[in-house]
Parts: C-alpha cells; sequence; structure tokens
C-alpha cells in the first residue's frame, strides 16, 4: 500500500516562503515520478511542478506561473519530495497534493498518477 505524507503548509505573507515535503512509503523511491498539484477553491486541480524518476534522469518541470519562484527536489535517501516555494503571491493560496507515479518521463497530467497525499493547506496573505 502506497501511502503519501505531506507537510509543510500553513499560512505565509506576500513574498514570503515555504517548503512543502511529501514522505512516500513506496519501494525504490527513485524509480517513481512525483509532482505536486494544486487545487484553489472553484478551481481544477493543476500541476506545479514534477520531477520524473531515475529512468528519465530527474527532468523537471514547472507550470509557468511558478517558474523562477518554486524548485522542486526529491531525497531518494528519504523517500521525500519537496517543493520550496518562494516570493508567493495571493494566487498561489490552494491546497497542495504531492503525487507519484512509477512511470517514465515527466508526467504533468492528474490521471498519470496513481497515487496521492491528502493535501496540505497553503494561504498567501496580502
Amino acid at each position: 500500500q502506497v501511502q503519501l505524507v505531506e507537510s509543510g503548509g500553513g499560512l505565509v505573507q506576500v513574498g514570503g516562503s515555504l517548503r512543502l515535503s511529501c514522505a512516500a512509503s513506496v519501494g525504490t523511491f527513485s524509480r517513481y515520478a512525483t509532482g505536486w498539484f494544486r487545487q484553489a477553491p472553484g478551481k481544477e486541480r493543476e500541476i506545479v511542478a514534477a520531477v520524473s524518476g531515475s529512468g528519465s534522469g530527474y527532468s523537471t518541470y514547472y507550470t509557468d506561473s511558478v517558474k523562477g519562484r518554486f524548485t522542486i527536489s526529491r531525497d531518494n535517501a528519504k523517500n521525500t519530495v519537496y517543493l520550496q516555494m518562494g516570493s508567493l503571491k495571493p494566487e498561489d493560496t490552494a491546497v497542495y497534493y504531492c503525487a507519484v507515479d512509477r512511470t517514465l518521463g515527466v508526467p504533468t497530467r492528474r490521471i498519470d498518477y496513481d497515487y496521492w497525499g491528502q493535501g496540505t493547506q497553503v494561504t498567501v496573505s496580502s
């Protein structure tokens, strides 16, 4: 049974930073592609960032709105993926979800991922 546990969300002021963590209980975590998605009230869940597994060289993807502000990284020894968020804006307010899947490439669609965390709230106040 794959389990993902997110942490690190919270309330932050505009321009501030947060680091989200997602610990995964999977075998051979390095082989899994991992992604961060977010869902704001009344909106569809959208990709934020993703990183491939070892089979695809840990390639990364960022949605345009977070490029230069967010960084996805992974620590395979700890079975953990991180999302470092900086220069936060009110429009970054959402529930953030991590997801993993044992697939090649850098998956960016919801349907590409079989396993999801429970989500963590990020609120950026102005």
